[in-house]
């Protein structure tokens, strides 16, 4: 190969990113070593000197001295005197040499419609926009403001569950144990808080809230079980219980929650969102939540708590959980710190009879053995150290503010469109004109900006209303709220 090839070939190998988030030498290791797993440096070829490379790309010869020993060190390079760089042949070992088939017609494909017992995709859901953060008025649910994100905090803990102690317990098979430390901090510092008291044997980490659902959908319900769900309700919740059987009956919520009406007798199982209803926003008063837990005992029947949003609270005292009032182990509690800390973290917890949290156990053995041990161990040091306490004093603050502005807003420019959420959350629920088709509404805002989403998804009967919308305020500046509302306003009225 010519001097002049063999530059071409490496100016084209070896590009650096412009940006310098980055640094130099970790760049340059990385594209020596997607060209050497990518096959595209033939093994007797060496590579440019660290002298004539750093020429080429402008930095300083150091770099590139750094990088090929590092290189050399994990087995990507040898060096060989006076002759320079090679790719060790030995690191491209026990590949299979396939080449990739590019328009090769498949003859036998499978008829997948017959071997798919269900399919996913076909349920109604919830779909949100990947890019909402680039809409100047994104009134999203279950985004956070990345500006609130304890970012020190979170990197104090992450550095001391990375060090030699913290990776020598993450790095095992924990097969079903969770973090201990994390288990004792959800029993001391977290469930307290909803005046909820629970043994160790009696909690169980999870990869967020819905997990707990599918596990325990997985656990309890058959084809013949009966189980209740709000209505209007929990739409991923309603999908996972689908997915075990087509008996869900749709229970009426009013301005105090679930209505305890007769149809509750037949009912195997209830899913109830009681201190913050979902997606209305309503609580149930306390008395009512007694009264239901004797229907409980009465009709031989478990409820399934979720107490999402518990902690963002800033409006009055809060009602304390279900789980918190049930003397007779009814109550199968599920929570979520991913709401709070960061909607990526995907971790929860269910609380319930330390007989069922073992069978579900068990089971997310089968499933993902257990939650990563780094996070877990992150997490709970973030509640040990007190900063989780901190960060929900600093959201309460920064909500209400929002929540006030919404409010005003909403008395402002959609009068008796919505009711102010009872302690707090991150949303409100808004009913619009009779006529209103909040579907049609949702293109109309986007294209100016304003990102909401449409309420109908959220009803089970169908045809589902139309008119309702939700707005959530946990993903907007406080100061965008009031013009944001004023724009959507005004396309409520236009097509009016």
């Amino acid at each position: 190969m010519t001097g002049r090839l063999k530059k071409i070939m490496w100016d084209q190998l070896f590009r650096l990113s412009s940006d310098r988030k980055l640094g130099l030498q970790r760049q340059l290791r990385g594209v020596v070593v997607s060209a050497i797993l990518d096959d595209k440096i033939p093994l007797s070829t060496p590579l440019p000197s660290s002298r004539e490379l750093a020429r080429q790309l402008g930095i300083a010869r150091n770099t590139v001295v750094l990088a090929y020993q590092q290189l050399i060190d994990e087995g990507y390079l040898l060096s060989r005197e006076r002759s320079g760089y090679f790719v060790d042949p030995s690191m491209l070992t026990g590949r299979v040499g396939t080449s990739q088939h590019t328009g090769t017609q498949i003859t036998h494909q499978p008829d997948l419609k017959r071997h798919l017992k269900c399919r996913i995709t076909q349920q109604r859901n919830i779909v949100k926009s990947p890019d909402w953060e680039r809409f100047p008025y994104p009134f999203i649910y279950g985004q956070s403001d990345p500006k609130l994100f304890p970012i020190a905090d979170w990197r104090e803990c992450c550095k001391q569950s990375l060090s030699v102690a913290g990776i020598q317990h993450a790095a095992p098979d924990h097969f079903d144990a969770d973090d201990p430390q994390l288990v004792e901090q959800i029993q001391r510092r977290v469930l307290p808080r909803r005046g909820v008291w629970a043994d160790k044997e009696e909690i169980l980490i999870t990869m967020g809230a819905q997990q707990a659902l599918y596990l325990l959908s997985e656990l309890l319900l058959t084809p013949d079980t009966r189980i209740g769900i709000e209505e209007p309700g929990y739409v991923d919740a309603r999908n996972i219980f689908s997915l075990h059987t087509n008996r869900l009956i749709p229970l009426p919520v009013d301005q105090h929650g679930l209505i305890l009406g007769p149809e509750l007798e037949h009912c195997h199982y209830l899913y109830v969102t009681p201190s913050h209803q979902y997606p209305t926003t309503v609580t149930m008063p306390v008395e009512r939540r007694k009264i239901l837990l004797n229907k409980a005992v009465d009709n031989d029947m478990l409820l399934i708590e979720d107490d999402y949003e518990s902690e963002i609270n800033f409006e009055g005292n809060p009602s304390p959980a279900l789980k918190s009032l049930d003397k007779n182990n009814r109550v199968i509690y599920i929570g979520s710190l991913s709401k709070t800390l960061s909607p990526g973290l995907r971790l929860g917890y269910m609380v319930g009879p330390a007989e069922l949290i073992r069978e579900a156990r068990a089971l997310r053995r089968l499933m993902i053995r257990h939650p990563p041990s780094n996070n877990q161990r992150a997490v709970a040091l973030f509640l040990a150290i007190g900063h989780f306490d901190s960060l929900l004093h600093r959201l309460n603050l920064s909500y209400q503010s929002r929540w006030q502005a919404m409010g005003d807003a909403l008395d402002r420019f959609l009068p008796d469109a919505s009711s102010i959420p009872t302690f707090g959350g991150t949303a409100y629920w808004v009913k619009g004109p009779q006529e209103l088709d909040a579907r049609e509404l949702q293109q109309q805002a986007s294209a100016q900006g304003i990102l909401i989403e449409p309420g109908d998804i959220y009803f089970m009967k169908e045809p589902a209303p139309t008119n309702f919308f939700r707005l959530g305020y946990s993903s907007i500046a406080t100061e965008k709220i009031t013009e944001g509302i004023r724009r959507l306003a005004e396309l409520i009225h236009q097509s009016a």
